[in-house]
């Protein structure tokens, strides 16, 4: 089997799973980003050479402690990673060497990208308390639109690297390809969905996936460049593992997360 059919037909299986379960019910989402969450922290462990037991220990125990706000005003507590996420887009930009990390750093970052942003995609599909499906969908909607077009125009028109020394396949006419057709997808959200939701809204959350959804992608690739490797892992043949899949929402999402609380 050739690579293109192989990543072809895994992309449309991740897909089909996906949708299936964000739009099934609330607990065969949760069932399925249960399973994303362990698998993810796995991935982290290894690329980051955090021990896997005490990873998973320390994930279980702070996933658990947020149980107690789930869906409830004070969730907002959830924000307390954007300092973290700001942090590390510093930290890209700098693109200095990094000394070996600390045990206590290891699991700040295993914390702040991964644990809390998972814990933050299971409140995205929440309006007024209750649970959207379509909200959620329509944020993974604008996610693979962003990468596909992202993809093409860098492929077409690309000339100028975006952030060479961490991926040298993304270019800037490709990001602002991914741009402008991401907030077409959002325009065409607002127009023919019955979400209770403005344009101004979708268009926010068109820009945050964009502009942050990127970020986290080279984030992740400074990761994976620091270890050596190329994918996070091999779940999905031909993509990679769940953080090579899901790199755009986890960092995006405590942004989406603020606007969420702003606007609606």
């Amino acid at each position: 089997m050739s690579e293109v059919v192989k990543r072809t037909l895994s992309g449309i299986l991740y897909i089909a799973l996906l949708v299936g379960a964000i739009l099934f019910s609330k607990d065969t989402f949760l069932s399925l980003f249960a399973f994303f969450f362990i698998v993810a922290v796995y991935e982290f462990c290894q690329l980051y050479h955090i021990n896997k037991i005490l990873g998973y220990i320390w994930s279980i125990i702070l996933a658990s402690s947020f149980i107690f706000v789930d869906n409830l005003p004070i969730n907002s507590i959830y924000l307390i990673v954007l300092p973290f996420s700001i942090f590390l887009i510093i930290d890209l930009l700098q693109n200095k060497a990094s000394s070996k990390p600390t045990n206590f750093q290891k699991y700040l970052h295993l914390t702040g990208y991964v644990v809390l942003p998972f814990l933050i995609i299971t409140q995205l599909p929440y309006s007024n308390q209750s649970y959207t499906p379509l909200l959620l969908l329509s944020i993974f909607i604008m996610i693979w639109c962003n990468d596909t077009f992202a993809y093409i125009c860098g492929k077409l028109l690309g000339k100028h690297k975006l952030y060479e020394k961490i991926s040298p396949k993304k270019t800037i006419e490709g990001f602002i390809g991914g741009l402008i057709f991401t907030q077409i997808a959002a325009f065409i959200i607002f127009k023919y969905t019955d979400i209770q939701a403005s344009l101004p809204f979708w268009m926010l959350i068109g820009l945050g996936i964009s502009v942050i959804g990127t970020i986290g992608d080279l984030v992740e690739s400074k990761y994976k460049r620091q270890a050596g490797i190329k994918d996070s892992g091999s779940i999905m043949p031909g993509h990679g593992g769940i953080l090579d899949r899901l790199d755009s929402i986890l960092f995006a999402a405590p942004f989406l997360f603020l606007i969420y609380k702003i606007v609606i």
